[in-house]
């Protein structure tokens, strides 16, 4: 009988004597191998799972170590019947009727649901081409480095010192390596007593609201915005106040005025990816000392900006001691290891302890210390300096294939960096029905409704991730997704039928491109500039600052405009037809669709 519940699965990460043990145990506790039970020798066993003998008597030896099973000489090994003392048998589900279950919703006085959340399909990782944010790439973590900071952190030096703790205390070496290392790097100078260790960014949001947010105060969060963020205020029975959101983040103007508290995402907002200028970021700080408003800060994701360098924090530029700052380390890291940190005024950190304490204790200290020696021993450091050349890489792929193959179809909220994109394609396109179709194809994007509390969600825009998606995919990706909005979209990129375009012919073309500019912007909102030399070179310039130029060659073949950048579209040779409607001039591919809108100018 023990073979028949017993499988082994040979690719399993686990190796097959702890897949054994493990199986044992479950059928034991399950009550499928019962009390007195004889099981197989170890010989039969080993015949039944193809497997070697010392696998089965090495896992039989370590359960009757910890009691799971007993030995009896002449008779063999049984289950052993004390280790079912002390347990109360189960009430079978079949015991529990509807009315006992219907009960407990009448008693419900908050809920932790939200029906219209975003839920991640469980089997993402199937999708060929998966664009959501912040899923965990496994091929990114650094296995060797936390396993040498585990180690360290696991001797019986380190167990006895941070075992021995008091009960609300977090460790003092990660605490002074986040004072040292991470902090600066923000702008931020802090001392120990200002931190806090959290769980997570939701845990440290709950603490925060909890103590900051009742029926008497209003809460100015971003709309579009953090949705688990809104939830918590929403329970907390806050007033909520809805502030808009441009290409720079939170708008800042009067409409603050009666906000006791606000919530922000200056670095790259949630969910738009906007970054939010100094200038702003300074606003925002007159504005909420002018009314005595606190700030909380959301800094969980970091500010990876990859086309200039990084802004201070806004806690790093208070001088009112008036914003909490709120970061994360696992959520770069690893979703899986649960620690987040708060830094703020000494009064507030020594209340979220306090109550931190009441709900759910200090983090794990075993992860707080091998955190510390993985920050300590520079693998921290590492670690990001990685993370950024592959998010870098993958998010300029992103931008790249967007710009190639959705040019007139969509347009994204500029940004330095981040690690997502906010993309707006035609109103005709209503997103629910793109996201059900792309996911025929193998394609997950993020519809965004769950964002906007006001319920005013534009039903034409999407969120594309880039965390957890190879850099070799995105191309082909997003040709498919911009396949399948022409076929979802009307023709807007076309004229209409009933109009017949005038196209340049080749001669005209020539002498209108030669010695001239032209001038556009990307999909993601750069403006570009080329410049026609009559020599056949053309050069390409992107970018409020120029930061990224190109050369190639144009020609004329019949009456259509060539061209072929050295990197630009990915160096491949393109034809168009032209269409000049004064100092306009509209370029359309074969199929008709227009792909460059632009002025073109004399130079």
């Amino acid at each position: 009988m023990a073979a028949a519940i017993i499988y082994l699965e040979k690719n399993s990460a686990l190796s097959l004597q702890c897949q054994l043990r493990q199986k044992l145990v479950e059928a034991i506790l399950s009550g499928a191998l019962p009390a007195r039970k004889r099981l197989p020798s170890s010989r039969k066993l080993a015949e039944q799972l193809k497997i070697s003998r010392n696998t089965v008597l090495l896992a039989y030896q370590q359960l009757m170590d910890e009691g799971y099973l007993v030995s009896r000489e002449r008779s063999g090994i049984f289950v052993n019947e004390r280790i079912f003392d002390g347990k109360v048998e189960l009430a079978s589900a079949e015991e529990l009727n509807s009315n006992k279950r219907n009960r407990w919703q009448h008693a419900f006085v908050r809920t932790g649901r939200n029906d219209s959340e975003f839920r991640v399909p469980l089997d993402w990782h199937r999708y060929p081409y998966p664009f959501l944010d912040n899923l965990f790439d496994t091929s990114l973590f650094p296995v060797h480095e936390w396993r040498e900071a585990s180690r360290l952190a696991l001797g019986v030096r380190e167990v006895n010192e941070w075992a021995s703790f008091a009960t609300d205390a977090d460790d003092p070496q990660l605490l002074e390596e986040i004072r040292t290392k991470l902090l600066p790097s923000r702008g931020i100078n802090a001392n120990q007593s200002q931190i806090l260790i959290v769980s997570s960014e939701q845990q440290a949001l709950y603490l925060l609201c909890h103590l900051l947010v009742d029926s008497e105060k209003t809460v100015a969060i971003e709309e579009p915005g953090n949705p688990v963020f809104r939830q918590l205020v929403q329970n907390q029975r806050g007033k909520i106040h809805y502030q808009p959101v441009d290409d720079a983040g939170m708008q800042v103007d009067k409409s603050l005025a009666n906000c006791n508290l606000v919530y922000v995402t200056p670095s790259h907002q949630l969910p738009t990816n906007a970054t939010m200028p100094l200038v702003r970021r300074q606003a925002l700080l007159r504005e909420a000392a002018r009314h005595n408003a606190l700030i909380i800060e959301d800094d969980a994701s970091l500010e990876h900006n990859f086309l200039g360098p990084p802004l201070p924090a806004l806690r790093a530029i208070d001088r009112d001691d008036r914003v909490i700052y709120l970061s994360s380390l696992s959520k770069v890291l690893s979703p899986g290891l649960r620690l987040s940190y708060l830094v703020g005024p000494a009064e507030i950190i020594n209340e979220a302890r306090a109550l931190r304490r009441i709900l759910s204790g200090y983090p794990p200290r075993n992860n707080q210390r091998a955190m510390a020696y993985f920050l300590s021993l520079g693998h921290y450091d590492a670690f990001i300096r990685k993370l950024d050349n592959t998010l870098k890489s993958r998010w300029m792929a992103l931008r790249d294939a967007l710009n190639y193959n959705l040019h007139a179809l969509a347009e994204t909220i500029p940004a330095p960096g981040g690690t997502a994109y906010w993309v707006k394609v035609h109103d005709d396109i209503d997103v629910q029905e793109l996201a059900v179709h792309a996911a025929r194809e193998g394609i997950l994007i993020e519809p965004i409704d769950h964002y906007y509390g006001t319920g005013h969600a534009p039903k034409n825009t999407f969120r594309l991730g880039i965390t957890s998606l190879p850099k070799e995919k995105i191309k082909e990706g997003i040709r498919i997704l911009a396949k399948l909005l022409r076929s979802l979209a009307l023709p807007v990129t076309s004229p209409a039928p009933d109009i017949q375009l005038d196209y340049v012919s080749g001669d005209k073309l020539r002498s209108a491109l030669a010695n001239a500019a032209l001038i556009s912007s990307t999909v993601y909102g750069d403006p570009y500039t080329i410049d026609f030399n009559p020599n056949g070179e053309i050069v390409g310039r992107c970018g409020y600052q120029d930061e990224d130029c190109d050369t190639g060659r144009w020609w004329v073949e019949g009456d259509l405009l060539c061209r072929q950048w050295q990197e630009w579209v990915y160096g491949q040779r393109q034809q168009f037809r032209v269409v000049l409607l004064g100092n306009r001039i509209q370029w359309y591919n074969l199929d008709g669709e227009l792909i460059v809108n632009g002025v073109l100018h004399a130079r």
